[in-house]
């Protein structure tokens, strides 16, 4: 089904880790850690500066890979890992991409599911990766259907 766009990457799109969504980002996953919004204790750390939850990223903007035309509704998040270089730091900007890197189906108990790799990355303004993710998405049949339609 989504074959033909393994190995196609997104264009790189430019994303600043603010201040504002990283305080709310924790306040929503209940992580009150002072290190990303308390201003006195980031400059105090070895940062020196605040820092972003470790699965922030997952708010970025990383393009639209030409041809994978997904539904906004329906999927399942399977999994997600992140690896990273260092923290990202409140005020930095990013450019992200994301690259399919699978498709493959298998039957389960509510028909044949679809399941496509992603991986996602980060990268300061010189081009250095600072995170990368990998990310399953599990298409249901019900799905796959409204899909090839």
């Amino acid at each position: 089904m989504f074959s033909e766009q393994v190995g196609k990457r997104s264009t790189k799109v430019k994303n600043v880790v603010e201040r504002g969504a990283v305080k709310k980002f924790a306040e929503s996953i209940g992580d009150l850690h002072p290190i990303y919004f308390d201003e006195e204790i980031g400059k105090n750390s070895r940062y020196q500066n605040n820092i972003a939850p470790p699965t922030f990223p997952r708010t970025f903007d990383y393009g639209e890979i030409e041809g994978l035309h997904l539904p906004n509704k329906g999927l399942i998040h399977g999994e997600q890992t992140f690896h990273y270089q260092r923290p990202l730091v409140v005020g930095e900007e990013l450019h992200c991409y994301s690259e399919m890197k699978r498709y493959f189906e298998k039957k389960g108990n509510f028909g044949e599911m679809g399941f496509l790799v992603l991986e996602s990355f980060g990268e300061d303004l010189a081009g250095n990766v600072i995170f990368s993710s990998t990310s399953t998405i599990v298409i249901s049949e019900a799905v796959r259907k409204v899909l090839t339609k």
